[in-house]
């Protein structure tokens, strides 16, 4: 149980990381390209990169784990 939670825990702050740094990236271009320098871009691309990595975290902490396998009906 506690290695399945670690792994959860690894998976998502990799998920949060990526998504935060991909955003911070993309508001940075269209901070450079279309607003002049300004910084609400950045803010708000890394805001949303941080969003849905910590609501995909929330997702997979409160779904149960699925096991793959088959349903066998009695008889």
């Amino acid at each position: 149980m506690a290695d399945e939670y670690g792994r959860k825990w690894d998976r998502c702050l990799a998920d949060t990381a990526v998504k935060t740094v991909t955003g911070l990236g993309v508001g940075i271009v269209f901070s450079v390209l279309f607003f002049k320098r300004r910084t609400w871009p950045v803010s708000l691309g890394s805001g949303l990169g941080l969003g849905m990595g910590y609501s995909n975290c929330q997702h997979h902490f409160r779904s149960p784990s699925l096991l793959h396998g088959h349903m066998v009906k009695e008889q």
